[in-house]
C-alpha cells in the first residue's frame, strides 16, 4: 500500500480519532439520558396506577359512620346500610326502596335451631375488640392499597381467576354434590381450619356452591364458606367469605363486598373477616352453620349462619337462571395448584386440616348435615349425593351417616407427597 503523507490522509485520521473520542465521551451522557428517560416513564406508570387504585378504593370504601380496629390488622367500617356498595349495581342504583326487602324471609319448613346464635355472633376477630357496629350500619372490612397491589390487576381485584379444568395447573376439589333436579336452597354445618397456603397465589376453601346454567360461560353460582388467601387478604388466617357470578368468574360478581350486589342487613357479621376460634388437630373442633335459601316470596337468595343469623341477600335481578331455581348444589373443599411454582411438583397447599379423610373426627376436615330445599320450600336431607376427588392421592373425600350427624363426609389431605408428587 502506498504511503499517505498528504493534508487529505491526516485530515481523514484526526476524523477517525475524533470521532472515536467522541463516541467514548458522549457514550455515557447518551445512557444517562436514556436511563433517565426510562426512570421518568416507570415513575409516570407508577403514578397512574397509584392513581386508579386510590379512585378504586375511593369507590369501594363507603364513608364510615364508625371505625373498629381489629386484633389482627383488619380495619372495619361501620357503613350506613343504605350506602354501602350494593346499590352501585345498574339493577339497584336509584331503585333502593323497591329493592330492599323490608320483611324477613321464610324460613324453610322444617328448620331446626341447633346451635346458640350468642356463641355464632362473636366468631370473629375484630368483634374481640369489644366494639360493635350501631344499628343502621353493616361492618365492612376496608379495602387498603396493598390490598389492591397484591392482584395481578386492579380489574382482577377480588374475583376469581376462570375456572379451569382440574386435571391440569389449576383448581382442585374434593366435593359431595347433588344435581339433575330443582334446588331452592342448601344447608350444612362445617369446621374450620387454618390449613397452610404454599404461596400468595394460591387459596384454600371450603364452601357450598349454589349452581345454575351450564359449566360454559352462562354459569351462575352463589358460594359461602371460609377460606384461606393470601393475595386476597394478605396473611393465612381463615376468613367468612361470599362469592357469586352469573358468567363463570368472567366479568360479573366477586368476593364478599368488593363490588355491588349482595346486600347486608347484619351489623354483627363482616364478610371477609377472620374467624376465632379455629379447630386443632386431636382437640377442640368449631364448626359453622351456613343456609343459602331462596325466599319464596321475594324471590331472593338469603344467607344465614349460624342459628338464625341473617347476614343478607342476593337479589334474584342479578342473575339469570338462578332467578328461578339452581339446577346443582355442591359442598366441599377446593385448592389452587400452581406447579410453575414449585418446580413442575404438586403443591403442598394443605386442603381441609391438611389431613386424608380416613383420619376422621379430631383429625379430619368434615361438613355435617347435609340439607336441601326443595319447590315448596321444604329442609329434607340429602341422602343420593355423589362424590369426587380431582386427585385422591392428594386430597380425598369419604361419606357416612348417622341419627346425629345425618348425611356428613370428612374430607381433605396434605397436598404434595409420596403418591402425589
Amino acid at each position: 500500500m502506498a504511503s499517505c503523507f498528504s493534508m487529505t490522509c491526516v485530515f481523514l485520521a484526526f476524523l477517525v480519532v475524533a470521532s472515536s473520542l467522541g463516541h467514548v465521551v458522549s457514550s455515557p451522557l447518551l445512557s444517562d439520558s436514556g436511563d433517565r428517560q426510562r426512570a421518568n416513564h416507570t415513575k409516570d406508570i407508577q403514578k397512574l396506577k397509584l392513581r386508579r387504585i386510590n379512585a378504586y378504593m375511593n369507590k369501594i370504601n363507603k364513608p364510615a359512620f364508625k371505625t373498629i380496629q381489629s386484633p389482627d390488622g383488619d380495619v372495619i367500617d361501620c357503613v350506613l346500610s343504605h350506602l354501602q356498595p350494593a346499590f352501585d349495581h345498574p339493577a339497584l342504583q336509584g331503585q333502593k326502596p323497591h329493592f330492599v326487602q323490608e320483611d324477613p324471609p321464610e324460613k324453610p319448613k322444617g328448620y331446626k335451631y341447633t346451635e346458640a346464635v350468642a356463641e355464632s355472633e362473636s366468631f370473629q376477630l375484630w368483634a374481640d375488640s369489644g366494639e360493635s357496629c350501631p344499628e343502621g350500619t353493616v361492618p365492612i372490612r376496608r379495602t387498603r392499597q396493598k390490598d389492591i397491589l397484591r392482584a395481578s390487576s386492579i380489574t382482577r381485584y377480588g374475583r376469581r381467576h376462570v375456572r379451569r379444568d382440574s386435571t391440569g395447573s389449576g383448581h382442585e376439589h374434593a366435593v359431595a354434590f347433588v344435581k339433575e333436579d330443582e334446588y331452592y336452597g342448601a344447608k350444612a354445618s362445617l369446621n374450620v381450619w387454618a390449613p397452610r397456603v404454599s404461596n400468595k397465589y394460591e387459596f384454600s376453601l371450603s364452601q357450598i356452591w349454589v349452581i345454575s346454567g351450564s359449566f360454559g360461560n352462562d354459569l351462575n353460582t352463589i358460594e359461602a364458606g371460609w377460606q384461606v388467601s393470601p393475595e386476597l387478604y394478605g396473611d393465612n388466617n381463615p376468613r367468612f367469605f361470599t362469592y357469586w357470578t352469573t358468567d363463570a368468574y368472567r366479568a360479573t360478581g366477586c368476593y364478599n363486598l368488593l363490588c355491588s350486589g349482595f346486600i347486608q342487613t347484619n351489623n354483627k357479621v363482616a364478610i371477609g373477616a377472620a374467624i376465632s376460634p379455629t379447630s386443632s388437630y386431636n382437640g377442640r373442633q368449631f364448626d359453622i352453620g351456613l343456609m343459602v335459601w331462596k325466599d319464596p316470596k321475594h324471590g331472593n337468595w338469603w344467607l344465614e349462619l349460624g342459628s338464625g343469623i341473617l347476614v343478607g341477600y342476593w337479589p334474584a335481578i342479578l342473575f339469570s337462571h338462578l332467578r328461578s331455581h339452581a339446577n346443582m348444589i355442591q359442598f366441599g373443599g377446593e385448592i389452587v395448584n400452581s406447579r410453575s411454582s414449585s418446580g413442575g411438583l404438586h403443591t403442598s397447599t394443605l386442603m381441609g386440616s391438611g389431613h386424608f379423610a380416613q383420619q376422621s373426627f379430631g383429625k379430619a376436615a368434615y361438613f355435617r348435615n347435609l340439607q336441601r330445599v326443595d319447590w315448596d320450600n321444604n329442609l329434607l336431607p340429602i341422602t343420593n349425593f355423589r362424590l369426587l376427588a380431582d386427585h385422591s392421592n392428594c386430597y380425598d373425600i369419604t361419606q357416612g351417616r348417622n341419627n346425629l350427624w345425618g348425611t356428613y363426609f370428612y374430607y381433605g389431605g396434605p397436598g404434595r407427597n409420596v403418591r402425589c408428587p
